[in-house]
Parts: C-alpha cells; sequence; structure tokens
C-alpha cells in the first residue's frame, strides 16, 4: 500500500468546517416545491361523496366513511374520504380523478405525531391547518385524468327538421359512444337519482368495453322501456352525475339509446327464464310504460296477465302525447311486441266504465291502474269554450293519431311544460308561426331545457310573463286571447318568484288556434261508486302505500293517476313496485 492511499481517508477530515447537507427535522424547516404532493385537504362542502377516490387508489388508502354533519342528499352520498398514510404513498391518483376537484394536497411534507392512528384522517374535519394551503398538487382539469366534456349528439339542422317529424336526434357512432361511456367514473351517485334505479354505472361500463347485448341485459334486468328511456326520459339521474359539478354530466340516456337501438329484435338478445304458470290472474287497466311493465314482469313470474286499453293503440300517452320526431312508432312497437311475447294478452279499444269494472274485478285476482292522466285542465277564464281553442293533450293525439287536425298558420300555445314545447313544436311541423305564452319567466319553465331550446331554433317564439283574461272571437274564422302581464313578486328563500296581473293593462293577440298545455288531470269517471268512496285520493291522485296497493285490498296504482312526478321512468318504476307488491298479496302476506 503506498502513502497516498494511507492518507487518503483522512481528507475527509475537510468536511468538518462544511454547512451540512442534510436538515435537522423539525427544528429547521425548508420550504418545499410549490406543486409538492404532501398531506391532503379536502373542501368537504364541495365533496359530494363519490368516492372515485378511494376506487382509484392503489393501496386502499383510502376509506369512505359518514360524517356528521353531512347527510345523505341529491347528488351527495353523505360519505367522505378517510386517508391512511401508512398505506398512502403521495401519487395524487385521488386528486387527479376527483370530480369536484374538491380533493387537494397540500405542499406541507413535516408533521410530527406520537399517537400513530393520527396519521389516518379524514381531510378538512379531523385535522385542522392544512386547510388554508394555497401551494400544492392541484388538478389540472385540462389534462387531468377527468373528462368533462361530454360528446356532442348530432341532430337534424333546424330547417331540415321542422319539414318533417322524422327523429331529430341521430344518435351516436360506436367510436362516439365508448368515448362518452368512457367518461364514467361508476361513482353510483346516479343511481339514487333513477326512480327505477337501474344499475347505470354497470350498463355504462359494459358500453365502454363494446358489450352491448351484456349492457342491454343489464337495462332489462328492472326496465322493460330501456330504449323509451334512451329517447324521451326526462334523465334525473344526469343531475346526480358526479361529473356535471366541473363540467358536463355523461350523457346517460343518450348511451341507453345507443345500446338499445343496436338491435331490432329483443327476444334474441334479452336472456329471461320464466317462471311456471301460477293460478293467478292479473288484470291491468291501461297499457302505458307503467302497466306493462307490470305486465311484464308479472308475466315472467308466470301469472296470467290480461291488458286493457280504451285506444286503438297501446303504450299509453307515450303513443299518444310524444311526438313522432322524439319517439317513433316502430321503436315502441319495438318494445311492445317485445313485452306482450312472454304471455300477457292485451284488449285494445276496451273502454272500461263502472260495470266492467266490477266484472274485472271478479274477474282477476288483483287489479293495477295504469291510466295516465287524460283530462286537460282548463284555463279557467271566460270564453274558452271557444271552438278554435283546443287543448294539447287531444291535440297530439290526434296528430299521432293521424286524425285530421286544422290549426292555420297562426298559433299560441299557453304553457311552459314539456307538453306546451310539443304542442309548440308539432304545430311549426304543420307550418304555423308558433308563440309560447308562459305566466312567468323562461327562466322558471319547468320544461326540459333542451326541449326549449330545440322550440327555439325551429323558430318558435317564447313570451314570458303572459296571463289570459279571456277568449273572444275575432273576424275571419280567427280567436282573439285577451292577456295581460305579470310582474314577478318575491315569495322568500327557497320559493320561486310569484306572477302577478298588473291591473289595468290589457293587451290583444289574435291567432287562428290557441292551445292550452297547462297540465292534465286524472279521470276517475270510470270507477264505480262504491270503489271510489273508499279510495283515499289526495290532491287530484289515487294514495297508494310502498307497494303501490291503494286503500282497498288488492287494488294496485302507480304511473301518472299515483305519482306527481309524471314521466315515463317513474311510471315504469311504479309498475316494478307493483310487482312486487301484487305477489305478496297473491301470497296472502301483503
Amino acid at each position: 500500500m503506498g502513502l497516498k492511499e494511507v492518507l487518503k481517508p483522512l481528507g475527509a477530515w475537510r468536511q468538518i468546517a462544511r454547512r451540512p447537507h442534510t436538515i435537522l427535522v423539525p427544528t429547521i424547516k425548508r420550504e418545499a416545491a410549490e406543486r409538492y404532493r404532501g398531506f391532503h385537504v379536502n373542501d368537504l362542502e364541495k365533496c359530494i361523496g363519490c368516492g372515485t377516490c378511494a376506487a382509484v387508489c392503489p393501496n386502499e388508502a383510502i376509506d369512505m366513511v359518514k360524517v356528521e354533519g353531512f347527510e345523505a342528499k341529491k347528488g351527495d352520498s353523505g360519505y367522505r374520504p378517510r386517508i391512511d398514510y401508512g398505506r398512502c404513498c403521495w401519487c395524487a391518483l385521488c386528486v387527479d380523478s376527483c370530480p369536484t376537484t374538491s380533493l387537494k394536497m397540500t405542499n406541507e411534507y413535516i408533521w410530527i405525531r406520537d399517537v400513530p392512528e393520527d396519521f389516518v384522517y379524514i381531510p378538512g374535519y379531523d385535522i385542522k391547518g392544512f386547510e388554508d394551503k394555497e401551494k400544492g398538487y392541484r388538478k389540472d382539469k385540462e389534462h387531468g385524468l377527468t373528462n368533462y366534456n361530454r360528446v356532442p349528439m348530432r341532430e337534424l339542422d333546424p330547417g331540415e327538421r321542422v319539414k318533417s317529424f322524422a327523429e331529430v336526434v341521430i344518435g351516436y357512432t360506436e367510436e362516439e359512444a365508448r368515448k362518452e361511456a368512457d367518461r364514467c367514473v361508476g361513482c353510483g351517485l346516479c343511481i339514487a337519482g333513477c326512480p327505477d334505479r337501474m344499475h347505470i354505472p354497470d350498463y355504462i361500463r359494459a358500453i365502454a368495453s363494446g358489450e352491448y347485448e351484456r349492457s342491454v341485459n343489464i337495462m332489462y334486468e328492472n326496465n322493460p322501456f330501456a330504449e323509451l328511456c334512451g329517447k324521451v326520459c326526462t334523465r334525473r339521474c344526469e343531475s346526480y352525475c358526479s361529473i356535471g359539478h366541473e363540467g358536463d354530466p355523461v350523457a346517460i340516456r343518450w348511451l341507453k339509446r345507443f345500446a338499445t337501438e343496436r338491435f331490432s329484435d329483443l327476444k334474441e338478445v334479452i336472456k329471461v327464464r320464466k317462471q311456471e304458470p301460477k293460478d293467478k290472474s292479473v288484470g291491468i287497466i291501461g297499457a302505458g310504460p307503467g302497466g306493462l311493465t307490470a305486465a311484464y314482469y308479472l308475466s315472467l313470474k308466470g301469472y296470467k296477465v290480461t291488458v286493457y286499453e280504451a285506444m286503438p293503440e297501446v303504450g299509453g300517452m307515450t303513443m299518444a302525447g310524444i311526438p313522432k320526431y322524439r319517439f317513433p312508432f316502430p321503436s315502441l312497437k319495438k318494445q311492445v311486441d317485445f313485452i306482450l311475447s312472454h304471455g300477457a294478452d292485451l284488449k285494445l279499444n276496451y273502454y272500461v266504465d263502472p260495470e266492467k269494472f266490477r266484472e274485472l274485478m271478479k274477474r282477476h285476482d288483483a287489479i293495477y291502474l295504469g291510466v295516465g292522466l287524460m283530462k286537460p285542465w282548463n284555463l279557467g277564464v271566460p270564453g274558452e269554450e271557444h271552438p278554435n281553442v283546443i287543448y294539447a293533450i287531444d291535440f297530439l293525439r290526434k296528430v299521432n293519431f293521424n286524425e285530421p287536425v286544422e290549426i292555420g298558420k297562426e298559433v299560441v300555445v299557453i304553457g311552459g311544460g314539456d307538453v306546451a314545447m310539443d304542442a309548440a313544436r308539432v304545430s311549426r311541423r304543420m307550418g304555423a308561426r308558433v308563440t309560447i305564452a308562459y305566466r312567468r319567466r323562461k327562466i322558471d319553465m319547468p320544461a326540459d331545457h333542451e326541449e326549449i331550446e330545440g322550440a327555439e331554433e325551429e323558430g318558435v317564439e317564447i313570451w314570458e310573463k303572459i296571463i289570459p283574461l279571456r277568449v273572444e272571437d275575432a273576424p275571419e274564422g280567427k280567436v282573439k286571447l285577451v292577456y295581460g302581464k305579470a310582474k314577478m313578486v318575491d315569495q322568500g328563500p327557497g320559493k320561486r318568484p310569484k306572477p302577478v296581473l298588473i291591473e289595468g293593462e290589457e293587451y290583444e293577440m289574435v291567432v287562428d288556434r290557441i292551445i292550452v298545455a297547462i297540465g292534465q288531470q286524472a279521470d276517475l269517471s270510470f270507477l264505480p261508486e262504491e270503489i271510489e268512496e273508499k279510495l283515499e285520493v289526495e290532491r287530484g291522485r289515487i294514495k297508494v302505500n310502498e307497494r303501490q296497493m291503494t286503500s282497498i285490498p288488492g287494488l294496485f296504482a302507480g304511473g301518472d293517476v299515483a305519482n306527481r312526478v309524471a314521466d315515463a321512468i317513474s311510471a315504469i318504476a311504479d309498475g316494478l313496485r307493483a310487482v312486487k307488491g301484487i305477489e305478496l298479496y297473491l301470497k296472502g302476506e301483503l
């Protein structure tokens, strides 16, 4: 060994005079980088408890737990993430995938505790002090893991679509559908928004992976009108979508439409097993979505089912009230044919009066009422009985059944709901110039915003704060609407402003037809007096229990006649609940 090798270790002593590179934690603190991934923070008010962070965590370091002060409500599970720092690897996938961007990470990296349990905490709740830190890792919405932008739905050009009743929506291509389905994070909050509790994340996941037949089978587990819902559903599920908090909600309705439209013969796709025949029979009055849903599932359970429909076509208000540019007849026929192929009998043009109702009560072991709301509300103004005044529900039925109806060149539609939009857009397709008169503001309209936009794109004018006063005759076979204007009066927190007539002002509008679309009510005149006396009716609707049974044992009801929501998916949900109730009743367990 030479002298150099002997003296070399002594050279390390020169480091004694130099400053150390290490930090004496926590005596000396060094500021971390601005985007350092330190401890988590969470805005508990912005968080919706969707669980996406827990689902994506590769180390299972996140649990969703109930937190005091946060209850389940629309679009919020009431749960919040709890993080175990013994498992966390600070990869920040939870932050990158958070749909609401409530979850973040500070650049704090020094935290000393004597109790190990302190390192398992609910950010924003258990440990205070990190919430005010502005520096740290934040989600990049533009380049993050969540796609906030919906794949647009292609539609016919407004100038072209008003020329016919061709379906407005063109539909997704396979590439578009799978891209849109990929946006779903699978949180399941949408299920709470669906009256029928469809298994939404499951069938969307199947679409994303190209398993379309499986997707449709999942839908039909509790909804035999999936294609109907894919075209005209009010899609309350989308208002619960976690992606919708920072971007566009997943197009759940259009994805249902895409999957169901791929199959022309549902019998070749839907895998069902019918139970052995039973010696009990069920009569269903009304062949709308609710009644046919009950008929389908009761038939699968082996019961003998007969459906009685007063109209010449099956489908209830979906056939009589929804315009064909929204819901084409072949689509309805495909779904109805599949439902009836499982054994239910159908009797059309069968109007039930009190005497026939008594017969049906004797003939069947249980009865389900799914009659809908077929009677329009009146305006309640003088002159309403004028021959040029027509009610939207009657107008739409005549058009759908190809019955003659004249509306002229100038039409005013009174109302602000979906039926008003349907009447207005149908009138445009019949060549009329159309004005919608609504007593509140446009932002207060209960109609679907897409229907409002579609009507305006097609040239329909919307007049706000219009209150009809009376209807008068006008020259040349026309009709005059005399109206006043309203001012909006605040009603306090949580209540929408009330329209109040401005006294002393009157205006006139002369048109060919006035179409009234202010709502419908139940017509229970078909019920025998002794039945009607025993029924509990609340604000015009039949009162039912959680199994859809009325106050009369064996008599069930659902859909618009018993449900204030008044849409197809609610009627379907009622029909499904009634199946369970009817089965329990027929077994003597209800």
